[in-house]
């Protein structure tokens, strides 16, 4: 079986790190696979070359391709031939469908949703894509989810219900660790003294993520505990962002740390002794809270997509923009003893390589391919 994945692009994000982790899981070893960014090759364009996957460029820098990348998708699909064409995110998702139009063979068509429904909150652009992915839905031979909750919120909208099927993101633990030594050396880096006690979050600077509602805890929490560091990384998250940090009072900068972008997020995880999530809707399955946990980190995080689902019992779900219950959150974990803070860190790890293993994910799309083959033959 040919499968192309076609993405938005392959810079650093959670369905960017989800097609790598299926690629190098088991997936392009089963079948043979091509990857097609939209846009560029971004950070995970050569990892996943390196993998034996080809990757191809349309270099799409507009909302809408020109007739030379319609042109380049035309000759890829002919070439390449794929049974299976499979999008990623709202824009892969329709510019698969436009590339079935072009095959010279029937093909069948997976979407891939990242997200729980966000079109009130897009722009008119991405309200109209999004409507297009629900338009075309019913044309696919399969939907996949990576949330009960972004599931439920779609086809409330209108998606196509009969063809959907959810599959959790996987995590490779090996990785994904805790490090007390490299937690360490990078404290030291940070100028962060070792005994403070540190929280932090990862996400890009959009109003779905409400730093605004992250940073209001922060101050309440740093201003109850004072050996207390914050760190934020994400793109657009650095000192020069005044919208982000013109509100920390000037007693406090020196406490926070603004990193910027990160290629990779993994020493950063394990300099904080606590993660937090703070968005106010849009998320469909953070990728980073596994992460974090998969790192011995205990969470706080606000209730949206699936972040319940995810944390169990090992951290705690507050509402969303609520910074008061999110500041709450925070301190009834600085509060714990060393103890009690390392039975909670084990058992978030536990709980994802238990229930959320790249195993288990990589399983789950072999079945979902090899039904789809059934059914068209």
């Amino acid at each position: 079986m040919r499968i192309l994945h076609v993405i938005t692009g392959l810079g650093v994000g959670g369905a960017e790190r989800a097609l790598y982790n299926l690629l190098s899981g088991g997936l392009a070893e089963r079948f043979d696979c091509a990857v097609l960014s939209l846009r560029d090759e971004g950070a995970f364009g050569a990892p996943i070359r390196q993998l034996g996957v080809p990757v191809s460029i349309l270099g799409i820098c507009r909302r809408l391709p020109g007739p030379g990348a319609l042109l380049r998708l035309r000759q890829l699909v002919r070439t390449f031939r794929p049974d299976v064409i499979q999008g990623w995110m709202y824009h892969g998702n329709l510019c698969a469908i436009v590339a079935s139009l072009m095959a010279d063979q029937p093909q069948s068509v997976v979407f891939n949703i990242r997200c729980s429904w966000i079109s009130e909150h897009e722009n008119l652009f991405n309200r109209l894509l999004i409507r297009a992915n629900g338009l075309s839905s019913a044309r696919t031979s399969k939907i996949i989810y990576n949330s009960q909750n972004a599931r439920e919120e779609h086809e409330h909208h209108g998606f196509s219900a009969h063809n959907s099927l959810v599959i959790p993101n996987g995590f490779d633990t090996d990785i994904f660790k805790p490090d007390a030594r490299a937690k360490h050396k990078m404290r030291s880096e940070l100028e962060i003294p070792q005994s403070a006690f540190v929280f932090g979050s990862v996400a890009r600077y959009h109003p779905m993520k409400d730093h605004w509602n992250f940073l209001r805890a922060a101050i309440s929490v740093l201003r109850d505990r004072h050996e207390t560091y914050v760190i934020l990384i994400g793109h657009g998250i650095t000192p020069e962002n005044k919208a982000l940090t013109a509100g920390i009072p000037v007693h406090l900068t020196d406490r926070f740390r603004f990193l910027g972008e990160k290629a990779n997020i993994l020493p950063y995880l394990r300099v904080m002794d606590v993660f937090c999530l703070s968005s106010s809707f849009g998320e469909g399955f953070p990728n980073v809270i596994c992460e974090a946990m998969s790192c011995g980190l205990p969470s706080v995080v606000t209730d949206v997509g699936d972040c319940d689902v995810i944390v169990g019992d090992t951290g705690i779900v507050v509402p969303p923009k609520d910074s008061d219950s999110l500041a709450e959150g925070l301190l009834q974990l600085s509060c714990r003893d060393a103890k009690a803070l390392s039975v909670l860190a084990k058992a978030a790890r536990t709980r994802i390589k238990v229930k959320f293993s790249i195993a288990t994910m990589v399983e789950d799309y072999i079945r979902m391919y090899l039904n789809i083959g059934l059914e068209e033959h």
